[in-house]
C-alpha cells in the first residue's frame, strides 16, 4: 500500500484470487456449513474488490 504506482491493480488481481479460491471451496465440498461459509467469505471479498476498485 506504500507503493504509489498500480496498487489498486494489484489489490484487484488480489481479490479476483481470493474469489477463484471461494469458489473453489464451493464448488468442492459437499458440507453444507462449508458452502454456507464460503458463499458468504464470497460476499465479502466482492464488498472489498467494489472499495478497491476506488483506489487509484
Amino acid at each position: 500500500m506504500s507503493e504509489e504506482k498500480d496498487v489498486g491493480k494489484r489489490l484487484d488481481f488480489l481479490t479476483q484470487e481470493l474469489n477463484r479460491e471461494a469458489n473453489t471451496i464451493t464448488s468442492k465440498t459437499n458440507n453444507l456449513a462449508v458452502k454456507d461459509n464460503a458463499l458468504a467469505i464470497k460476499s465479502e471479498i466482492e464488498k472489498i474488490r467494489e472499495q478497491v476498485q476506488n483506489v487509484e
